[in-house]
Order: structure tokens, then C-alpha cells, then sequence
């Protein structure tokens, strides 16, 4: 009899399970793959971003002639670090890889594409493409309601329905990493109160603006990036932006593959105000504001914001006030205007505990960096 009750049981869970599998597709993936890494462009469909011109790096004469001291290094190997580039006056003057990538690798800098969407917004409404950031969304899509704005979406106070746990394997990002149709998940999504007011980091927020850039640009953003940015600052290599499904939209809250100094470019670009070598690439008045504090919204403990913008963190190092590029596991593009520097770290695994609170570990790669700057 207990046998038989056995049996019933895992017949029956056995028999759940595999309803959601298959009502949930996304896990298979989950299941096959894993969760998320540096490489997974390997298994994505990807666009590519292309670059028609090049602009080639110059050294500094102390071009990795300075060592970081060992305790440092030494946290920074223990922390997977993929690449660590140290950039002044727009020279390389440090760089190291490891775990055999290179100069050459393409690395995913995860939520570091959501700054990359920030550029291209910027860019977009400079181009008179997109009226402002105060630009209402149901412009482009009436079924998100009256009120939410673009400035809400890229400051991340939109208050959609939607669930932000990594480690969740039924959370709506987890979903959104793996699913083969974003825009069926994206727009089966509600805003719950009023926009504007509350802080909330949701990967939502970039993709909607992705189809808005979309919509107002008349064209692909992966063809936007490489006409307006990617070649614009020279990148040598070309890079990738992975999509849902073969030909379909790109993960614009994440997936951009990139070499380290390719992402460099991307620092210098803030670094100089929207210039890069001289050319204007987007305004210094959006560079401004995007990183600005938000200041005036309140996160769900009901703290003032102090260290996001415009899809931008903020960082405050020793009475240095830096922008900076994040991504998960602890992907960073600093931008340091007092030093006229730019420091970049990619990496496989950053052991945050919180991948929304300013991290201690950042601490780390700015501490090497301003040994070899100083």
C-alpha cells in the first residue's frame, strides 16, 4: 500500500514537472544551460554590431611598467577577473587578462548594455528622433498607460509588474534571459502605481526602450549602435548583441559582446562628455543629466537615490564622484574625469551579495587602478 502510494506521488510530480517544462520553455534552457556567463553568446542567436572605421589605441611609455601590489592583484585573480585596463589621456597605460582570454576575447558585459541603451537614447533624441526624455511612452505604445515616461524608464522608476530575482528560476528576468519572445513577455506587463517616484532596478525598463528606440529610429538598434556609436568611436572589433530567437529582438538589458578595449571606448566616450577623439557623438547637456542622481525618487526603504542616473551608477571614491557602466558579476567601465582616466574590469564571477547596492568589490579595482595612476 505504501508502495503503491509512492509511486502515485512521484508519477504525479513527475507528471507536474513536466507540464511545466513544457508550459514554461524558457526553463528547458535554464535546465540545459544554466544560469547566465560570460561566454553565452556561444549559445544565442546574436546581431551583429558592426565597425566601418577604426581607430587605433596608442600606449603610454610606462605601458605596463607599473605592478599592482600583490594583495591587491592577488583579490582581484581570487575574484575571476577576466580583464583589467587602466586608460590615461586616451592611452593604454595598464592591462592584464586572464583564464586565457585576451585582448581579443568577446566578453558579456551583462547590464553594462543598459548605459549602451542610455547613449543610444541620447543620441536619438539629439537627432531630434525622439522629442525628449520627458516623452510620453504610450507615444509608441498607447497599451503602457498615459502616464510613464521615457525619463521614467531610464531612471528606473516605471513600477511595472514585474520580478527582479536572479536566483529565482520563475522570476520574470530569468524568463527574460532565456525565453524565445521577449516582446510577448514585455508587453504582457502592467505598470502598478504611479510612475515616477519609486526606484526599482527592472530589466524591463531597457527593453521597452530598445522598442522605442526601435519605433523613433526606424531601424534595428543593433544598425543604430553601429551607425551612430560603435563605428563612431572607432572600436576595432566588431561586437555582438544577443537576441531571443533566431532574427528576432535583441536582450537589450543585457548580452552586449564586447573585447575589453573595446568597452574602453565606451568609458572615454563619457570620460570626454559625449566626444570621442574630438567628434561630438552625443550631447554634453544628456551626459549631464544621464549621470546625475535621480535624486529626487526614493528607493523602496525610502532613501533618497544618490547613485543612479539615466540608466548610469554614481560612485563616490575618496571624494571622487565617478560614472560608471555595471553589469552582473561585477562588469565595470569607470570613467574618473579628476584623473582623466577610465578603468575596466570584466569578469566571470564578482561573489556580490547585492548586485544593487554599491559594491565593495568595485572598491577593489579602483584601489589598483589609482596605484598605477598615481
Amino acid at each position: 500500500m505504501i508502495k503503491d502510494l509512492i509511486i502515485i506521488i512521484l508519477v504525479t510530480i513527475f507528471i507536474i514537472f513536466t507540464f511545466i517544462l513544457f508550459t514554461n520553455r524558457y526553463l528547458f534552457k535554464l535546465i540545459k544551460f544554466g544560469y547566465a556567463d560570460v561566454d553565452d553568446y556561444k549559445i544565442s542567436y546574436n546581431d551583429t554590431i558592426k565597425n566601418y572605421y577604426k581607430i587605433e589605441w596608442k600606449l603610454t611609455k610606462d605601458y605596463n611598467k607599473k605592478e599592482i601590489s600583490h594583495d591587491l592583484l592577488s583579490q582581484i585573480i581570487e575574484n575571476q577577473t577576466i580583464a583589467l585596463l587602466i586608460i590615461q589621456d586616451g592611452k593604454i597605460k595598464y592591462e592584464k587578462y586572464f583564464h586565457n582570454y585576451s585582448e581579443d576575447s568577446l566578453i558579456n558585459s551583462f547590464s553594462v548594455s543598459k548605459s549602451i541603451i542610455s547613449i543610444l537614447v541620447g543620441i536619438a533624441i539629439d537627432e531630434g528622433k525622439i522629442k525628449s526624455v520627458n516623452q510620453k511612452v504610450c507615444d509608441y505604445f498607447p497599451n503602457f498607460g498615459e502616464k510613464l515616461t521615457i525619463k521614467d524608464l531610464l531612471t528606473m522608476s516605471s513600477d511595472f509588474d514585474w520580478s527582479e530575482k536572479f536566483k529565482n528560476p520563475f522570476s520574470d528576468v530569468v524568463e527574460a534571459y532565456y525565453t524565445e519572445d521577449l516582446r510577448k513577455l514585455v508587453f504582457s506587463k502592467k505598470v502598478k502605481n504611479s510612475p515616477g517616484k519609486i526606484w526599482q532596478y527592472q530589466c524591463i525598463n531597457t527593453q521597452l526602450l530598445a522598442y522605442i528606440l526601435e519605433k523613433a529610429t526606424n531601424q534595428k538598434v543593433t544598425e543604430y549602435c553601429s551607425q551612430k556609436l560603435w563605428t563612431k568611436i572607432g572600436a576595432q572589433s566588431k561586437a555582438l548583441w544577443s537576441l531571443d530567437d533566431k532574427d528576432k529582438d535583441i536582450k537589450a538589458f543585457c548580452c552586449f559582446y564586447a573585447t575589453p578595449r573595446d568597452f574602453a571606448r565606451l568609458g572615454i566616450l563619457i570620460l570626454n562628455k559625449g566626444y570621442f577623439d574630438d567628434v561630438s557623438i552625443l550631447s554634453e547637456q544628456y551626459v549631464n543629466q544621464a549621470t546625475t542622481a535621480a535624486s529626487y525618487l526614493i528607493n523602496t526603504k525610502g532613501d533618497n537615490i544618490t547613485n543612479y542616473g539615466y540608466h548610469f551608477w554614481l560612485y563616490n571614491y575618496n571624494g571622487f564622484e565617478i560614472p560608471y557602466f555595471r553589469g552582473m558579476y561585477g562588469q565595470y567601465i569607470f570613467a574618473i574625469p579628476n584623473k582623466n582616466a577610465v578603468v575596466v574590469r570584466l569578469g566571470r564571477r564578482g561573489k556580490e551579495n547585492n548586485f544593487h547596492a554599491t559594491s565593495k568589490k568595485a572598491e577593489i579595482y579602483l584601489n589598483a587602478a589609482f596605484e598605477i595612476l598615481d
